[in-house]
């Protein structure tokens, strides 16, 4: 245990963001660049060395958060940085944009702010990558089997890495022009610089993963061609398909999905553009979206420039505690303030879009919506609530319904579904055609960066039982394994 009397001694300290005023001027990451190093063996001697630690429970990656703690608390990097790399590919993305559920799961949480585990993680490896602890891990043979990965995002970078360390030779396709999925183009800058994914693919890279960008399999590549090309493939091509609004008005220009918006502001960053094509810059701007994806888009529309910035979410606004129905360990629907509603805009809670209305020219120039109540279960317009306000950009952050139907990848595989539409599998993770698997969002919806790795690692292998007949690659989560949830 790294400090008997830590959570009584010291309270929760988090990591120092940089003033609004300041940051918003620039697309770097908003914390205080070396802030918590000073007080991060204090945060992670507040961890209890729980008897049954749940927050291993939180955590579908397993991750061995007593362990790495202690060694925090006592400056063994190494040591910790061995502990963190045991059960994750990449501490330095959960660190920086899972929304913690290990910390909801902690047990000092039940009646005290929970450790700082995101906090301590990012430290960990922060720290690692500067004193040289991250290195390549070739594997010591080659076992002449050979693997596709069809999508480069979280899943499919775990999955790529674990198998090529197994031994198998490993080629992953991403259809963008750079690898790294939505961690590339649809997490803004300010939330996680794309330094950090350059470092990890050049890891791979001398690992003896190989890359091809710029290829979408289904339109470039035939599935079924892949397929007799390698031993095996992985799918983990994600849930891209968003969720729409077919409201009037939904034409109309300035009308944008999230995934249409956000990866331009990410493009000028990368040097594509010197301007984003689709600027917020002195419009009115409305997110439709409650969640993260919507907030990131606050928060590029606030660099960018834009006269205001509304978020509007069809669900009454969340509490600040916990509601009975949602009790420690579970994960709880709380009011949330990201680093991107500090920096200003109004978010507009229990209310429903009615319909667009444009200009001659056929822009959009306001949004019509009225506020919902819940009858018999039901989100229902109240009467006498419909008013509108102004909107010359709008983006939709409305989630995702499934894997991408209209590349072929799903038909030319001949592959499964299941009720939601997403890419069917068994408890290896194998789909119905033999030697093709699925990991990540394409097989269990959208969800979070931490379970796309955990799915990645797991599918990598039932991947590696299939060509090898045996594996000792770990496994932590089933297909079915979902969050504890209320």
């Amino acid at each position: 245990m790294a400090d008997p009397k830590g959570f009584l001694n010291h309270g929760r300290e988090v990591a120092q963001t940089r003033p609004v005023g300041e940051r918003v001027q620039d697309w770097n990451e908003v914390y205080v660049p070396g802030s918590l190093l000073p007080i991060i063996s204090k945060q992670a001697s507040r961890c209890m060395d729980c008897g049954i630690p749940f927050c291993h429970q939180g955590c579908p990656l397993g991750n061995l958060i007593p362990e790495w703690n202690d060694f925090a608390y006592r400056e063994d990097w190494s040591a910790a940085s061995e502990r963190l790399h045991a059960t994750n590919n990449f501490p330095e993305f959960t660190g920086r944009l899972c929304p913690a559920p290990c910390e909801s799961a902690c047990v000092l949480g039940i009646n005290q702010p929970a450790v700082t585990i995101k906090n301590v993680e990012v430290s960990i490896i922060d720290k690692a990558w500067d004193t040289g602890d991250v290195l390549p891990q070739a594997p010591d043979r080659l076992s002449g089997k050979t693997v596709a990965v069809i999508g480069s995002g979280p899943a499919g970078l775990a999955a790529a890495q674990q198998l090529t360390r197994a031994g198998h030779t490993v080629a992953v396709y991403e259809r963008a022009d750079r690898i790294g999925g939505l961690l590339r183009y649809g997490i803004p800058e300010f939330k996680m610089e794309k330094r950090h994914i350059n470092r990890r693919i050049e890891q791979m890279r001398a690992e003896g993963t190989k890359f091809r960008t710029g290829v979408e399999i289904g339109r470039d590549i035939d599935a079924k061609k892949l397929r007799k090309r390698y031993d095996a493939v992985v799918i983990a091509a994600g849930a891209t398909t968003s969720r729409d609004l077919p409201v009037p008005g939904r034409e109309l220009k300035g009308v944008y999905q999230a995934m249409e918006y956000l990866p331009l502001a990410n493009k000028v960053q990368e040097g594509d553009y010197v301007t984003t094509p689709v600027s917020a810059e002195g419009k009115h701007v409305v997110v439709i979206g409650g969640g993260d994806t919507g907030a990131d888009c606050v928060g590029t529309a606030h660099r960018q420039g834009a006269a205001s910035v509304t978020q509007l979410e069809i669900m009454p606004r969340p509490g600040d505690d916990r509601n009975a129905n949602q009790p420690w360990p579970t994960f709880p629907m709380l009011y949330k303030v990201t680093s991107a509603h500090e920096e200003g805009g109004e978010r507009v809670y229990a209310v429903s879009t009615t319909h667009f209305e444009g200009d001659e020219d056929g822009n959009v120039q306001f949004l019509h919506l009225t506020e919902v109540e819940f009858i018999d279960g039901k989100l229902t317009p109240k009467p006498g609530t419909e008013r509108k306000i102004p909107a010359q950009l709008v983006t939709l952050a409305m989630g995702f319904t499934g894997t991408d139907r209209e590349n072929g990848l799903v038909d030319q595989f001949a592959l499964d579904l299941d009720a939601r539409g997403n890419v069917a599998r068994d408890d290896e993770f194998h789909t119905n055609v033999p030697g093709v698997f699925v990991a990540g969002d394409a097989g269990r919806g959208q969800s979070l960066i931490v379970w796309a790795i955990a799915e990645g690692r797991s599918a990598a292998r039932g991947v590696d039982r299939f060509l090898t007949g045996a594996s000792d690659l770990p496994s932590p989560i089933r297909p079915t394994d979902r969050s504890l949830m209320v």
